[in-house]
């Protein structure tokens, strides 16, 4: 065997040596002080920060594994959560539109017990989608009594009057709408007028003489005469007087007792009114 030889496979004959000394260091015991056992401290150091690399590595993805469950349940837990809180908060907010609702319906008998007359609760359902006349529909019709002609009133005070009625709905004419009018008077000074609404906005007391007593903060009430609505409910309050001008009439203009735009029941009395007889103005 020659040096060629041995230089030609001398990677052969390398590996087949290591191999050979892996193989008895596998099936020999060897003993701490040895010298056989320096090449195996070696292999050992050169491997255990790989292995430790490896220790750390497992452990991190069993820790990120982990982590991540523990994330998706608490997701889950937090979708769960939100779920029964918004459940919450609309049976809280229907609870307390039932509430809202009853104490109206309260307020409405109230007025009916206080009117002594038959009439009938009804909900808002609609409002003149046009502009060109001020009315509101109501969830009430010739089913339940209702007929064109009678009045429509709140707790704050009078509303309109009928003037349509269907089977399940009808149509009201607030009296704030300029082809409304109704007969009222001062209920401080007992002077009468005849109430319309104006095309711009509110209320006006027409053919109230220039020397009549009335004054802005005087409460205007119904008088009864009309037939329609009973005698004594709030109308609203004179906002302003205005005598500039010549005439036989000032300009008297009233500010509603109702909100129209906020009405959402009202009370329709279907029954006529006890009849009024005409007094002298004092």
């Amino acid at each position: 065997m020659n040096s060629s030889f041995l230089w030609r496979n001398r990677v052969v004959l390398t590996s087949g040596l290591l191999l050979l000394l892996s193989a008895h260091m596998l099936t020999t015991g060897v003993r701490p002080r040895d010298q056989a056992a320096r090449p195996n401290e070696i292999l050992m150091g050169v491997l255990s920060p790989v292995q430790s690399s490896s220790s750390h590595l497992v452990e991190a993805a069993h820790d990120f594994w982990h982590d991540y469950i523990a994330l998706v349940q608490v997701q889950r837990e937090n979708q769960k959560l939100r779920a029964e809180l918004a459940k919450f908060q609309n049976e809280r907010a229907r609870l307390t539109e039932l509430e809202i609702e009853n104490r109206h319906l309260s307020e409405l008998l109230g007025l009916r017990e206080a009117l002594g007359m038959r009439a009938i609760a009804a909900n808002v359902i609609g409002s003149d989608a046009t502009g060109l006349s001020r009315t509101l529909i109501l969830g009430a019709g010739s089913r339940d009594g209702v007929r064109a002609g009678m009045a429509v009133l709140s707790n704050e005070g009078v509303v309109g009057k009928l003037i349509a009625v269907s089977p399940t709905s009808s149509r009201v004419l607030l009296i704030d709408d300029h082809n409304a009018a109704l007969d009222a008077f001062d209920q401080r000074s007992r002077v009468r007028g005849i109430v319309a609404g104006v095309v711009d906005d509110g209320l006006t007391m027409k053919y109230v003489g220039r020397t009549a007593d009335v004054r802005p903060g005087d409460s205007v009430v119904t008088s009864g005469l009309d037939g329609t609505f009973p005698r004594g409910l709030l109308i609203g309050e004179i906002s302003r007087v205005e005598r500039q001008g010549p005439g036989l009439f000032v300009n008297v203009l009233v500010a509603p007792a109702v909100d129209f735009r906020r009405l959402e029941q009202v009370l329709v009395v279907i029954e006529p009114p006890p009849r009024v007889v005409a007094q002298d103005q004092g």
